[in-house]
Parts: C-alpha cells; sequence; structure tokens
C-alpha cells in the first residue's frame, strides 16, 4: 500500500501542478485577483490583484485521480471499501462549492464579503447534515466515541450526530481562517495528510489512505504557487475544500476526537477569532486581546515573517500529530 499512497499522491502533486500552470494566467486574464480588506495589514496591500481561487485546481486534480482510482477498483471488484471515501469526498466538494460561490460574488460585486454568515452557516449544516445521513445509512459511522490516549468509548447514541455536526462546521470554518498568509494553510494540511497516510499505512486502510494520499499530493502541488512570494491563493474554494476532507478523514478513521490534536493549529486560529471578537465587544469595543485576529496576523504584526510563521505552525502540528499517533 505504500506505493500505491506514493503512485496516487504523486499523481495528485503533478495533476495540480500542472493545472496551476494553465489556470494561472487565466485567472489573471480575467482579473480575478484577491481584494485586500483596509482593516488588514498593510503589508498585505501588495497581494492585491493576486489570483485567487486556485484550489479548483487541487479539487479538480484529486478528483480526476479518484475517478481513475474507482474505475480500477471496480475492475478488481474492490469498490465497497472506498463508500467512506467517496462520502468525505462529497462533504468536501459540497465545501468547496459553497467556497466557489462565495469566492465568485465576491469577484462579481468586487468586495470582500460574499455570502452573509448565515447564509454560508446554512449551507454548510446542510452539507453536513447530508454527510452524516450517508454515513448512517451506509453503515459508515460508529456512535461510541472513542476518548484519545484512553481505552474508553462513550455511546452517545443520537447526541453522537449532534456532536459530529457541530465539529464537522466547526473544523471546516476553522481550515477556512487558518488560510490566511502565503502558504500556512497548505502547509498545515500537508502535515496532517501525512498523519492520515501514516496511520492508514499501518491500520492498511485504504479509504484513508487515498485521503491522505491526496492531502499531500494536493497541497504539496498547490504550494509550488502558493509558498512565499504566493503566486496565488487558493480561496475559500479551496480551504472550505479541505476542510470538508480533513474533517471527514477523522470519521473515516473512526476517531473524530483525534482532530483537536492533529487540527490543533486550525483550533488555534478560531479560537483566537473567537476570543479577539467575543473580548472586544463585551469590552465596549475597548479591549483587543491579540494585535490582530485570527492569530497568525498577531504573530506578523509582532515582527514574525510569513515563512516563520508558516514554519512554526508546521512543526506544532508536526509535533500533535505524533501525539496523536500515539493516542488512537
Amino acid at each position: 500500500m505504500i506505493i500505491e499512497f506514493i503512485t496516487v499522491a504523486l499523481a495528485v502533486f503533478l495533476v495540480t501542478v500542472i493545472l496551476e500552470k494553465l489556470i494561472i494566467p487565466i485567472l489573471q486574464s480575467h482579473k480575478v485577483g484577491q481584494r485586500i480588506l483596509e482593516i488588514g495589514p498593510r503589508w498585505h496591500k501588495n497581494k492585491a490583484g493576486t489570483p485567487t481561487m486556485g484550489g479548483i485546481c487541487f479539487i479538480m486534480a484529486i478528483l480526476v485521480i479518484m475517478v481513475i482510482v474507482a474505475i480500477i477498483s471496480a475492475i478488481k471488484g474492490k469498490n465497497d471499501e472506498l463508500i467512506s471515501l467517496a462520502l468525505a469526498l462529497g462533504l468536501a466538494v459540497f465545501n468547496g462549492m459553497i467556497g466557489f460561490f462565495d469566492d465568485y460574488t465576491k469577484l462579481i460585486k468586487k468586495q470582500n464579503e460574499g455570502f452573509t454568515a448565515k447564509q454560508k452557516i446554512v449551507l454548510q449544516s446542510l452539507a453536513a447534515i447530508l454527510y452524516l445521513a450517508a454515513m448512517s445509512l451506509t453503515d459508515n459511522i460508529n456512535t461510541a466515541l472513542h476518548i484519545p490516549f484512553t481505552s474508553v468509548s462513550l455511546e452517545l447514541g443520537w447526541f453522537y450526530y449532534v456532536f459530529a455536526f457541530v465539529l464537522i462546521i466547526g473544523f471546516v470554518n476553522s481550515v477556512n481562517l487558518t488560510d490566511g498568509i502565503d502558504g500556512l494553510a497548505s502547509s498545515v494540511t500537508l502535515v496532517v495528510g501525512l498523519f492520515f497516510g501514516v496511520v492508514a499505512l499501518i491500520a492498511n486502510d485504504v479509504a484513508l489512505m487515498l485521503i491522505g494520499a491526496a492531502l499531500v499530493g494536493a497541497t504539496a502541488g498547490f504550494l509550488v504557487y502558493n509558498f512565499y512570494p504566493a503566486r496565488v491563493f487558493m480561496g475559500d474554494t479551496g480551504s472550505l475544500f479541505l476542510g470538508g476532507l480533513v474533517v471527514g478523514a477523522t470519521f473515516v478513521l473512526d476517531e473524530p476526537m483525534i482532530i483537536f490534536l492533529v487540527g490543533i493549529i486550525y483550533l488555534i486560529e478560531a479560537a483566537s477569532d473567537i476570543i479577539q471578537v467575543g473580548v472586544f465587544k463585551l469590552s465596549g469595543r475597548k479591549i483587543r486581546v491579540f494585535k490582530m485576529a485570527p492569530i497568525h496576523h498577531h504573530f506578523e504584526k509582532c515582527g514574525w515573517s510569513e515563512i516563520k510563521i508558516v514554519i512554526v505552525f508546521s512543526l506544532v502540528t508536526l509535533l500533535f500529530c505524533v501525539a496523536a499517533f500515539f493516542g488512537i
């Protein structure tokens, strides 16, 4: 299965690189460029006009390679083991579509707001509900929740679906928040993909192995153009897709709690944003906990370079992924 992992990851990587090479000039010619918020860091102004929606390329790459894998598996009569993979991809694609229309709306309106927060949450809720329903109908969900680092599993019954629903929406949006500087979301998710790949190889889990390979290949291929200084951004299209695929992978593994470890950076990014907004409003708009949120912007304002932030955050992710490995 190691050869299969490397083959799929390399295939997704190559297709992503090729598609980005072809699509970036098209995005530039159509002026599909990122607009920078006035409240953002002033040094981000030079990023204005950088092509966005580049996530379309690695989404297409993953889907093309996964279709080929499915065809080969069908010929071998092994398609049953790919059901959970297909459902995780469905969750990711649904969220990616939400991001695509959000990005498209921003570009048409020439402003940094697409769907309203309520509209996005409603659509993401629908995606989560459909995913959980499909997982239940295909007997690919276990309502006993394993607690990492213990042999304890709590049977939650119907409440498991409530927990899973909140987890999906929360972490999909957390990955979206992490995509704020060049290469950050891609690099962190690359490490997370490697984690799933290693666990899958040890557990001999084909579906999880393919998700891990897809994440590694897609993010590595995208980093060719997204690492500082970025030549393209993934947009909400890419970040929401990645969020859906990462959280979907935890359900394929049947270890949803593990995302609090492997996704520690996503969690910190989201928490910093919630804390910043909450304290600011409760203090009558007088107190800010961070110089700017999400937290990667705080470190920027502390003088850290984008490259340093990406390296440190990726190393933190790696350390927590190692811990998570022993917690399964």
